[in-house]
């Protein structure tokens, strides 16, 4: 009897450890899966913290579930916005048509060598859909009013932030816009960093031409049409920098000017902002007036205090240009 029942029973002690031992060991295993994964997920980088993440928009909220690797831009104000931010693959639609456009200029050429990869969806104002359908993009982000008749077209493509122009003006505040796209791109301290840069160039070129005399316009020349820039339009210079606009009763909007209309302004410094600094091989408005016994009269002509500057850059709206036109203001006005 005891030779029979010893060995099942040592047998059976054998299996119950056995089994003991891989309860314990997938128990072990199970635990560090746990953990591991509890690592993977916890946001402890911070590309994993800035997503998912819940946008304020025009019409309410959006929320973008992972970070956008091709963004869009489809309102031709914000082409100049996005390219401060790294990003590898944009789509941007253009004010004008490319070959025109200053995303080929010098200024523009340090935000657009970092990019891997831009595609244009748009031209002279107008969005391409079919061009953004093939571009696919993963975000777009559009203007409420610019937009606002293709809205339901581009939110079939691709999840849109539609940015509430009204609050977020691109025209007269490109800060606040720059300050926006940084929160819907998760890159904060990039918005950040463009302004606050920005505003102290503008402070100092305030304190460098605090003692400048006389009054100094703007005028944005193009084929057919000459502009005088209202003070609405162009705060960097004379809110920013201090300088003092001439006397007009449409100054702070500006109007369509005529040779004898800027006589009878007849400013102490001229700017004259050509829409075909990158390309002279197009006409511009003013190219017949230096024959002109009128403007040769000019106090900013005989003074020899007229100045050309890049007017799709310096009398734009967005940072690029604005940041440029600051510079270069500065430096007309300092020799």
């Amino acid at each position: 009897m005891k030779a029979k029942w010893i060995p099942t029973l040592l047998m059976a002690l054998s299996l119950i450890l056995l089994l003991g031992a891989c309860g314990n060991n997938n128990g072990g295993n199970s635990n560090n899966a746990s953990q591991t994964s509890e690592a993977t997920s916890t946001p402890d980088t911070p590309e994993a913290a800035k997503y998912p993440r819940t946008i304020k928009d025009a019409n309410g909220e959006v929320t973008i579930k992972a970070e956008p690797k091709k963004v869009a831009v489809v309102h031709w104000g914000y082409a100049d916005s996005l390219l401060l931010f790294n990003l590898d693959s944009v789509g941007l639609a253009l004010p004008f048509t490319e070959k025109q456009s200053v995303i080929h200029s010098d200024e523009y050429k340090p935000y657009v060598d970092k990019i891997k990869d831009i595609q244009i969806v748009g031209e002279n104002t107008q969005v391409n859909l079919e061009k953004l359908l093939a571009y696919a993009p993963d975000l777009i982000i559009a203007g409420n009013a610019v937009n606002k008749d293709i809205a339901a077209d581009l939110a079939k493509i691709a999840p849109t932030v539609m940015i509430d122009e009204q609050q977020t003006d691109v025209w007269s505040d490109w800060p606040s816009l720059v300050t926006k796209f940084g929160e819907i791109l998760g890159q904060e301290d990039v918005a950040e960093q463009y302004v606050s840069q920005y505003q102290a160039e503008l402070a100092a070129a305030k304190e460098k031409l605090a003692t400048l005399g006389g009054n100094v316009a703007f005028v944005q020349v193009r084929e057919n049409e000459v502009w005088l820039q209202g003070t609405n339009y162009t705060k960097q210079y004379y809110e920013g920098m201090g300088l003092k606009a001439p006397t007009s009763d449409n100054m702070a909007d500006g109007e369509k000017i005529s040779l004898e209309g800027l006589s009878a302004l007849d400013p102490d410094y001229l700017f004259l902002g050509y829409f075909n600094y990158s390309d002279k091989t197009l006409p511009a408005a003013t190219d017949q007036w230096k024959d002109s016994e009128v403007y040769k009269k000019l106090k900013a002509v005989a003074n020899n205090h007229v100045y050309s500057i890049n007017g799709e850059l310096a009398l734009g709206y967005g940072p690029i240009g604005n940041s440029y036109g600051v510079k270069a203001v500065l430096e007309a006005l300092q020799k």
